[in-house]
């Protein structure tokens, strides 16, 4: 019986100290709003230069890439993410890459980098930000002011 509770202790305490799991980024439109809507969440979309942008850089660093923000994001917004890498050795497959282009179309006619884009489960633009300083915690403050306007 003692071997049982402890196991079954043990379990449990590996399952409140395992990492997060990593948080799932939508690689088109039409799949991150297709969730969206399922879900009734809106979507955060960014367009990053991951290979020549220092804001976008320092963004994904400072906030996206951090175990508080996959734990803010997860019930709050379905995301997607268009990367327009300039070095040869970071290019996309030309399919990912004509999505990015489907997506900036239709987001970022203005080739803003890095532009984050929250939109409605009905496909409205609510707000367009992009890279702040402060860390994780003030960028998800940020975040919940501009979905608090809308």
């Amino acid at each position: 019986m003692r071997t049982i509770l402890f196991s079954a202790a043990f379990s449990l305490t590996l399952l409140a100290t395992a990492p997060a799991t990593a948080a799932t980024w939508n690689s088109t439109l039409d799949a991150a709003m297709a969730q969206a809507k399922a879900t009734n969440r809106p979507v955060l979309a960014v367009f990053s230069g991951s290979d020549w942008c220092k804001p976008c850089i320092m963004l994904k660093q400072e906030v996206f890439d951090k175990p508080e923000f996959e734990r803010f994001a997860q019930n709050k917004f379905v995301l997607a993410r268009f990367d327009f890498p300039r070095g040869k050795k970071n290019k996309l497959p030309a399919d990912q890459t004509k999505q990015n282009e489907l997506a900036a179309s239709k987001l970022n006619q203005e080739g803003s980098f890095p532009l984050v884009v929250l939109i409605s489960p009905e496909g409205k633009v609510l707000a367009k930000t992009g890279y702040r300083p402060g860390g994780e915690a003030a960028y998800e403050a940020h975040l919940n002011s501009l979905l608090a306007r809308k």
